[in-house]
């Protein structure tokens, strides 16, 4: 198996914890997205939509998109994944919570989109940063805070193990402190968090861990 990867990626983030978590040995190839790997012809050619991560399964299929890619890990390898609960409700919260992460907290903060409102609408770093980027951490945070107070959520997002919706939550948290947003107003987020990269698991899987880390 192999995984084209970037250690800043918030969803090459997610990956690696998902493989390490399966205990799956794979290889690896790295895109430097600041440097536009991405848009190569050789990378284009493997994912045409020139994002990280991709990857490859041992029989060549090519799998884009970290939420698909976990699914299917959790399908091929039922043996070893726990990513999604055995129940449909479970099923339908935990890819509730990985995907207000995914599909509405991370997209509007990535480099993509931090770039272009400096490149194209002329808003320095420090507005990007605290306007904009804290600003949606916040409002997102917020509503994952509300998601989480339930009866479902126990040492981890949904129960005693950790399923896709941890393996969302930790990348997220990771870059929000980074870039040094309050989130003591999220208890129950940051336990889960915390809770989380006390496992090798996750902290092995850190962007500053890894071989291509600037």
């Amino acid at each position: 198996m192999k995984l084209y990867d970037y250690y800043r990626s918030s969803a090459a983030f997610r990956m690696r914890i998902a493989l390490n978590l399966l205990g799956t040995a794979y290889e690896r190839e790295y895109i430097h997205l600041r440097r536009k790997d991405q848009v190569s012809e050789a990378y284009l050619a493997v994912n045409p939509q020139g994002l990280v991560p991709a990857l490859v399964d041992d029989d060549g299929t090519v799998l884009t998109q970290s939420m698909a890619m976990i699914e299917y890990l959790h399908e091929t390898r039922p043996e070893r994944s726990s990513f999604l609960p055995d129940d449909a409700k479970g099923r339908a919260r935990v890819r509730a919570i990985a995907q207000a992460i995914s599909c509405d907290i991370h997209p509007i903060n990535n480099l993509r989109v931090l770039r272009l409102l400096g490149s194209e609408f002329g808003i320095d770093e420090d507005a990007r940063n605290e306007r904009w980027y804290k600003h949606w951490i916040t409002e997102g945070m917020t509503g994952l805070e509300g998601m989480l107070s339930s009866d479902a959520t126990g040492q981890y997002a949904h129960g005693d193990s950790p399923t896709m919706a941890d393996i969302c939550l930790v990348p997220q948290v990771f870059n929000a402190l980074r870039f040094g947003c309050d989130l003591s107003a999220f208890p129950t987020v940051l336990r889960i968090y915390e809770t989380c990269i006390a496992l090798e698991e996750f902290s092995s899987a850190f962007p500053d861990l890894q071989p291509d880390a600037e």
